[in-house]
């Protein structure tokens, strides 16, 4: 009966992680104030189905269409599945800490809607990064890759919601979001098992190759979780964002690299 409970409570935790982070629908799952705090552990499992979905859509078009296209409608896939949750807290990190030096500014310009000239300059790098990259792949390495780097950019939630207070008030960030939410919340046994689902995923699908990109992840990761504390002595829902992309283009990297 309680491994019954186990599996159930599981479960709804992966569809919350699912429902959160991406644009597919899901059964409903009994509201609870703690569902999202719960599901962090699962988020490399929801990159490992997104970059599933990116495979088989490389698979599909890449005999038919030259790789730099095949690479944009990756990239649009992507957008399209996450509704551009990656992309906007991108965007508003680079008007915020790009715009602003006080503390107090960087987060009023974080929080506004619009975006600003150094937002636009961020996106419109990471979207050619992240076609450029992957159409550069090599043919061999192309479906560990695609599949790694959602899986690593989404396990950057983890490390950081683990170490860093919320930069605003809780009250506050419920207004703005849920994604700051669980900043310093995230609970050490979330923090190993969302870590080992990372290392046995992104190990079986490079092996030897792995090290890098695990490597490379966990050194985006304190970069900026070092510059976050320094600038506005803590994360945003934004944050968590521009750490994952820039944690996506830096393992599709280690592939061209490679």
């Amino acid at each position: 009966m309680k491994l019954l409970i186990l599996i159930r409570g599981a479960w709804f935790d992966l569809l919350t992680a699912v429902q959160f982070l991406t644009r597919l629908r899901m059964p409903t799952v009994p509201y609870e104030q703690d569902s999202l705090l719960r599901s962090v552990k699962f988020f490399p499992i929801v990159g490992l189905l997104i970059g599933s979905g990116s495979l088989l859509l490389y698979v599909a078009l890449a005999p038919h269409l030259p790789l730099p296209i095949v690479g944009l409608l990756v990239v649009v896939y992507l957008i399209a599945i996450t509704g551009c949750i990656h992309e906007d807290g991108l965007a508003d990190s680079a008007d915020g800490f790009g715009g602003g030096w006080e503390r107090e500014r960087v987060l009023a310009i974080m929080r506004d809607s619009r975006i600003g000239t150094y937002g636009a300059t961020a996106l419109a790098l990471s979207l050619l990064a992240r076609v450029l990259l992957i159409a550069s792949l090599p043919r061999p390495q192309v479906g560990p890759y695609l599949i790694a780097a959602p899986v690593l950019s989404r396990w950057t939630t983890l490390p950081l919601s683990f170490y860093l207070p919320p930069a605003r008030d809780r009250n506050e960030d419920q207004i703005d979001g849920q994604g700051a939410r669980i900043a310093r919340l995230t609970t050490p046994t979330s923090l190993i098992i969302g870590s080992l689902l990372t290392l046995v995923i992104v190990s079986a699908l490079l092996r030897a190759r792995a090290i890098a990109p695990l490597l490379i992840s966990l050194g985006v990761t304190l970069g900026t979780s070092l510059y976050y504390r320094h600038r506005i002595g803590g994360i945003t829902g934004d944050c968590f964002g521009a750490t994952s992309q820039l944690a996506e283009i830096a393992v599709y990297l280690c592939g061209v690299w490679a």
